[in-house]
């Protein structure tokens, strides 16, 4: 179902970006993944032939065209595009600045918006689908959370409005709100210390009714079936893999 299909991964180096990159692969499909580090991308690639790295930074407002541009050199057609990406900050409220404002939004919300814009016309020619990856955040208030919250609430924000609009054009756009998995998001991108990550984690596990933390494959095999052609009449929504903490 997925033969001859071309996605983008952005923050597929790792994670749940990677766990899609090889299923979406195993099925059948062309994919090319982001990342900031080149060897990385490299590496990946070299042990999967339908896997293709390219260096890109998600806060950069350059990379959208270039990331675009290079999926369409190397296979000539855009059909998935995973807006996976992400930034985080663990910081009150009395700590907020302007730059770690405009840090979070650059990579959690400009960076989706832009990518998505310059894929239209290659998404509109296959009928293909946007799939936005959230967070249990967008919808669940957290204290010391706001600024990552409020950047994943506009991500749900966006992929309605763009399921609105893009529908005409055959574009169908969805969102998977995930939970917490065991991922390196939280020394890498959120700056947490070994001991700030155990109690982090011990928190978390307490609180998810279905008492664990999510791996990056429970996340991946929703991704990949939003994406799925076989979905065709699902657009405009929100799917929680969270193991029930947005309900909790």
């Amino acid at each position: 179902m997925f033969d001859n299909k071309v996605a983008i991964i952005t923050g597929g180096s790792g994670g749940i970006g990677l766990a899609a990159a090889r299923l979406l692969s195993a099925k059948g499909a062309k994919v090319l993944i982001t990342g900031r580090r080149q060897s990385v991308l490299d590496e990946i690639a070299s042990g999967d032939s339908n896997i293709r790295g390219f260096a890109a930074d998600a806060g950069d407002p350059e990379a959208a065209s270039r990331t675009v541009a290079a999926a369409i050199e190397h296979w000539g057609r855009i059909d998935i595009v995973v807006n996976n990406a992400g930034s985080g900050v663990l910081q009150p409220l009395a700590d907020a600045n302007a730059k770690s404002i405009a840090d979070i939004f650059a990579v959690n919300v400009a960076g989706p918006a832009l990518l998505a814009a310059a894929a239209i016309p290659h998404l509109e020619r296959t009928s293909g689908a946007i799939v936005n990856i959230s967070s249990t955040y967008g919808s669940k208030a957290a204290s010391g959370l706001s600024l990552y919250a409020a950047s994943k609430a506009a991500v749900e924000h966006l992929t309605r409005c763009w399921a609105l609009e893009l529908a005409p054009k055959g574009i169908r756009v969805n969102a998977v709100a995930s939970g917490p998995v065991e991922t390196a998001f939280l020394r890498e991108r959120m700056g947490l210390s070994d001991e700030q990550i155990d109690a982090v984690k011990r928190q978390e596990r307490e609180a998810i009714p279905l008492g664990r933390r999510g791996v990056p494959g429970d996340v991946a095999r929703w991704i990949v079936s939003l994406a799925d052609p076989d979905a065709s009449w699902i657009t405009g929504q929100v799917i929680a893999v969270d193991g029930g903490l947005a309900i909790a």
